[in-house]
Order: C-alpha cells, then sequence, then structure tokens
C-alpha cells in the first residue's frame, strides 16, 4: 500500500484546472512522495494520462468510483 503524502479534492472543476492544482500540489512534495487527486471531470482520465507521463511523475492509479476519478501520483525524483 503506497502512503499519501498529500491529497487535492478538483471535483467540480473542468479541465485543465485539476491539472494545474495538481501541479502546484506536486511542486510542494519531495521527489518520491504521492499526491491522491480526486476529480470529477471525465477528460481528467486522459490529461493525468498524459501529464504524469509528460512529466516524468509516476501515475499509480486511475480508477472511478461513484461517479469520481481518483488518480494517484509518484512524484519523480530528482
Amino acid at each position: 500500500m503506497t502512503v499519501i503524502d498529500a491529497e487535492l479534492d478538483a471535483s467540480g472543476l473542468n479541465c485543465p484546472l485539476p491539472i494545474l492544482k495538481a501541479k502546484k500540489a506536486l511542486a510542494g512534495l519531495q521527489g518520491g512522495q504521492s499526491l491522491r487527486v480526486i476529480a470529477t471531470d471525465p477528460d481528467s482520465v486522459k490529461d493525468f494520462e498524459t501529464f504524469s507521463r509528460q512529466l516524468g511523475h509516476t501515475l499509480l492509479e486511475a480508477r472511478k468510483e461513484n461517479g469520481r476519478f481518483y488518480f494517484l501520483l509518484r512524484k519523480r525524483e530528482g
């Protein structure tokens, strides 16, 4: 089980706000720490896949539950 170091609730926000808020939250974390993001925008699934791939963060989890999307990101080292 991964320790969640920070959580961001971006429910009700549409693209690109969940990504922008996640980027800001990750900036406050150390490399290797994790951030859980909760979103309601269906486009956020593709957005977080692209975001993590382009910036080198690891997308540990992406799931949908009760109309919400949950993402678990591990900040890249360095």
